[in-house]
């Protein structure tokens, strides 16, 4: 299993784009320097009042199938 670091910052207005079906992906870059695509919607869970913000650990599969996302800081 592979496992990715990143640090997302995402206001309220923003991810609420996402509801709206204009933004579909997020977009970031992970601390090793890779480039990490992957639906919206699993950050839902993180949303709050003031939006998104934290590190997240992106886990996955041997075959790099999105597996979970857990909040680490």
């Amino acid at each position: 299993m592979s496992v990715l670091q990143v640090d997302i910052y995402i206001s309220a207005d923003e991810y609420v784009r996402s509801y709206a079906g204009t933004v579909k992906d997020v977009i970031t870059r992970a601390h090793d320097g890779r480039t990490v695509r992957f639906p919206a919607n699993i950050l839902r869970p993180f949303v709050t009042r003031d939006g998104i913000k934290g590190r997240f650990h992106i886990h996955f599969s041997p075959d790099n199938k999105f597996e979970r996302i857990e909040k680490v800081g």
